[in-house]
């Protein structure tokens, strides 16, 4: 395939990509309100639990529009996920090796699901605390000289809990993008058993970085992606055993061509059929003699016996020169070819 087909093939995936997520963006934006009633729910049972002003503001105009565009688009960016990454699939997949799609299609099954898991654990379990929390700091005019409510606007709180939920299911990434670099043999299990305290001092301050200034929304992140980095050496592990038990078969498939029972194809002495060691058409069939039947004076004679085609030397020389050992290596020889011919004579 050329390049201009390459790029043709790209860009009708990332057209396919684009439609999908256009179709899925105006079907979120219809449903935008239900969309944002569903990510605002924990908020609002914790207020209602805990107290307060049990409402959400905006103070710029437009920040209610661009609030409902947004979630739109996080609604879209969710639902097409799987979409574009079958066209990824679909783009990369006529370029890979058999096994190199049995290796990879497993991780784009499991990604999708383990986004999933990030995003139910923080929605479920990690906001309801981290609100908790965070609502325990309002007081009343009793407590204080004067209360202090939480008043809301919905493109902060939005903001945040889009980067919850984006944090949470992008870092549970982790063991597909570990497990793939050690199929491709960029790590083994013992390299991240070696780093496991440096990985874990790394966890902690990835889950400072991307999650609100609290506590429970740092341990909330921090303890899963422990948990699933030691699962990541797990799964490491495993592969490395497939793949060792993968080279001990061919090993013994090695160890199966080398054996005596059978002629070797590939050895130098035993070739294909009608090769030195004989067979079909083996070495009775050649018609040079070996070395050693041939005596000494024929060691030096002519690999093939001389044929009509070949000029032959006068037979007037007295004395045995090179070409009488000739003669007396062709007499040697178990092909009794045509007699040589004096072409002085004609006989």
């Amino acid at each position: 395939m050329s390049l201009v087909e390459h790029l043709t093939e790209l860009r009708t995936r990332l057209l396919w990509s684009v439609l999908a997520f256009l179709i899925a963006f105006f079907a979120c934006y219809g449903l935008a309100q239900h969309i944002y009633d569903f990510l605002v729910q924990p908020l609002a049972d914790i207020m209602h639990e805990v107290g307060g002003s049990q409402r959400m503001i905006y103070t710029a105009l437009t920040e209610a529009f661009f609030t409902y565009v947004k979630v739109a688009a996080f609604g879209a960016a969710i639902i097409t996920f799987p979409i574009i990454a079958t066209q990824i699939w679909l783009f990369i997949a006529p370029g890979l090796y058999k096994h190199e799609k049995k290796a990879l299609l497993p991780f784009l099954l499991a990604s999708p699901v383990l986004f999933l898991m990030g995003a139910s654990l923080v929605y479920y379990m990690v906001m309801p605390l981290a609100w908790r929390f965070l609502l325990g700091f309002q007081t009343t005019g009793a407590e204080t000289v004067l209360p202090i409510e939480l008043e809301a606007k919905v493109g902060e709180y939005l903001g945040l809990v889009m980067k919850l939920i984006l944090a949470f299911g992008l870092c549970f990434q982790m063991p597909v993008a570990l497990t793939l670099m050690a199929r491709v043999g960029m790590l083994t299990s013992k390299t991240l058993s070696a780093a496991r305290k440096y990985a874990i001092v790394g966890v902690f301050v990835l889950a400072a970085v991307v999650t609100p200034p609290d506590i429970i929304s740092q341990v909330g992140l921090a303890v899963p992606l422990i948990l699933l980095y030691e699962g990541s050496i797990w799964s490491c592990r495993l592969v490395e055993k497939r793949r060792a038990e993968r080279n001990g078969e061919d090993d013994d498939l090695d160890d199966l061509d080398d054996d005596d029972d059978g002629p070797d194809d590939d050895g130098p002495t035993g070739g294909p059929k009608g090769g030195p060691k004989g067979g079909a058409d083996g070495g009775s069939s050649r018609r040079n003699p070996a070395p050693e039947a041939t005596g000494a004076a024929g060691s030096a004679a002519p690999a093939s016996a001389p044929t009509s085609a070949s000029p032959a030397r006068s037979d007037t020389r007295s004395g045995p020169g090179p070409e009488a050992e000739a003669d007396q290596g062709d007499e040697g020889d178990e092909d009794d070819g045509p007699p040589d011919t004096d072409f002085n004579t004609g006989r």
